[in-house]
C-alpha cells in the first residue's frame, strides 16, 4: 500500500469537533473527539470512539453513558480546552461551566446543542473503543453552524 496515498485519502474524511462527557460514579470528565456519527434513525443511535486506556474511555465503559456536546463554529478554544486533562471544581472544568441532565454526564453551557446516550454496543478493536449509544435526551442552547475539524486547521487520519 502507498502510505502517503492512504494518509491523504483518509484525511479526506470530513469531521465535526465535539466534547464528549463521561461519568464515573459522581465524578465527571470530558474530552474532545471527532469520531462521532449517527448510525440509526429508529432507534436514534450514535457511534463515538474513545482512545483505549484513557480515563474517559474507562468512564464510559463503567457507567454505560455519555453526552455529546455539539460546538459552534468559532469555538476552537473550547474544543482545545479538552485536548488534555482539565481539572474539575464543582460545576466547572477550569472556567467552563457545565450541568447534568438525564445520564449525569456533563453538558457544556456554551455548547450549541447536546445529546445524551446510553451505551448499547461496544467494539474494542484497534487503539480506540467504538461505543454505540442510544439517544435518551437532547437539547438545543441556540441555533448556529457546528464547528468542523477543518476550521481548526487540524487533520485526522492516516
Amino acid at each position: 500500500m502507498d502510505e502517503q496515498a492512504k494518509k491523504t485519502a483518509l484525511r479526506g474524511i470530513t469531521y465535526g469537533l465535539y466534547v464528549i462527557g463521561t461519568k464515573t460514579g459522581e465524578d465527571v470528565n470530558a474530552f474532545t473527539a471527532n469520531w462521532v456519527t449517527q448510525t440509526s434513525f429508529n432507534p436514534p443511535l450514535v457511534a463515538i470512539a474513545a482512545k483505549k486506556g484513557t480515563t474517559s474511555c474507562e468512564g464510559i465503559k463503567e457507567s454505560g453513558v455519555f453526552s455529546v456536546n455539539v460546538l459552534e463554529t468559532g469555538q476552537k478554544d473550547l474544543a482545545f480546552a479538552f485536548f488534555k486533562p482539565v481539572s474539575r471544581v464543582g460545576n466547572k472544568f477550569g472556567d467552563i461551566e457545565f450541568y447534568t441532565s438525564t445520564t449525569g454526564s456533563p453538558i457544556l453551557k456554551d455548547a450549541l446543542s447536546w445529546f445524551e446516550c446510553k451505551v448499547v454496543d461496544v467494539n474494542e478493536r484497534g487503539d480506540h473503543v467504538l461505543f454505540v449509544g442510544e439517544v435518551v435526551d437532547a437539547g438545543v442552547h441556540r441555533t448556529g453552524d457546528p464547528l468542523t475539524l477543518k476550521e481548526t486547521g487540524l487533520y485526522y487520519g492516516g
